[in-house]
């Protein structure tokens, strides 16, 4: 093994590293903002924890896909799902920004992360759907958990990537779980903004 291909590989994993400083929307049962980074290993410990009730999916591939999927957020942040533009090119942005991103690795490396990106976003297998349906649930999960800032929007989440979560039926099921969470949490906010008038 040469010098410069363990450099490259190296130098992709020092850019990488901006992924623990990228914050997202949620928080943590602290309070704290939560990282990119952090959610990403949160949805590969969920994805671990429920493979034995995922028959016939590739542990490996679902696995690596849930580690890429959010790299793209490196280099200009997360954007909330409630802040998103739909004229805005999200995923063009995100996938250049991925492109640049894996720059320093070899060609065959960089055509092997891009594939595995392209095939998350466009949920075009199995693994895929799996990986969209439980990023929607770690997000659910988080924004259940976490400790929110008044008028956190409890109400946006029970709609929120439903048609990835309703395409795997692991994730209905789990999604049916959190919904009921996420609907006492938004009853309780209901409640306390009553309070308040």
């Amino acid at each position: 093994m040469d010098e410069a291909t363990i450099k490259s590989r190296l130098e992709f994993l020092r850019r990488a590293e901006q992924l623990k400083d990228t914050l997202r929307s949620g928080f943590t049962a602290q309070g704290r903002p939560e990282s990119v980074a952090e959610h990403t290993w949160r949805l590969t410990l969920l994805v671990v924890t429920f493979a034995d009730l995922l028959p016939g999916i590739d542990l490996f591939r679902l696995l690596r896909i849930c580690i890429i999927h959010d790299l793209g957020e490196v280099l200009n942040g997360d954007i909330p799902a409630p802040s998103q533009d739909a004229s805005a090119p999200k995923s063009d942005n995100e996938r250049n920004d991925f492109q640049s991103l894996i720059s320093p690795l070899p060609e065959s490396l960089q055509q092997e992360f891009l594939e595995l990106w392209d095939e998350y976003e466009n949920a075009s297998s199995p693994e895929a759907e799996v990986a969209k349906a439980f990023d929607k649930i770690e997000t659910l999960l988080q924004h259940n958990q976490g400790s929110n800032p008044p008028g956190f929007d409890y109400e946006f989440n029970l709609d929120y990537g439903k048609r990835y979560t309703d395409a795997v039926p692991l994730a209905t099921a789990i999604r049916k779980l959190i919904d009921q969470e996420t609907a006492e949490h938004a009853r309780r906010r209901g409640e306390s903004k009553a309070s308040v008038r």
